[in-house]
C-alpha cells in the first residue's frame, strides 16, 4: 500500500511540475505514464516479494522478470509517443515515467520489508 501511495504522489509532483513547465500538452503523457510506472513498480516487487525465500537462481529469476517489466513500460512510452505525439509528448511522457519508476525503484527495498 505504500508503494501505490507513494507512486501516486510523485505522479501528481512530476505531473504537477510539468504543468507548470509546459501547460497543458505535458499533462496527459506524464500522468499516464507515471500511473503506469506506479503499476509496473508494484508487480515488479510483489515478483521479488514472491521470490523472497527462494534460492540464488529464483531470486535472479525475478530481478530479471522485474527488468523486463520495466523495459515493457519503455518500449509501451515509446509506442505512445510514435503513435500520437500530440497526447503524448516525447519529454513530458518520458520525464513522467522515469520520474516515478526511479525513485520507487530506489526505494524497492524499503517496501520489501
Amino acid at each position: 500500500m505504500r508503494l501505490v501511495v507513494t507512486g501516486l504522489a510523485l505522479s501528481v509532483l512530476v505531473t504537477g511540475t510539468l504543468w507548470l513547465l509546459w501547460g497543458r500538452q505535458a499533462v496527459r503523457g506524464s500522468a499516464v505514464f507515471g500511473l503506469v510506472a506506479t503499476l509496473i513498480q508494484l508487480g515488479a516487487t510483489e515478483i521479488l516479494r514472491r521470490a523472497r525465500g527462494s534460492d540464488t537462481a529464483g531470486f535472479f529469476r525475478a530481478v530479471g522478470r522485474g527488468m523486463m517489466l520495466r523495459l515493457g513500460g519503455v518500449v509501451l512510452m515509446g509506442v505512445a509517443v510514435l503513435w500520437d505525439r500530440t497526447l503524448f509528448a516525447p519529454l513530458p511522457t518520458a520525464i513522467g515515467f522515469l520520474g516515478v519508476l526511479i525513485p520507487l525503484l530506489l526505494l524497492e527495498v524499503r517496501f520489501l520489508r
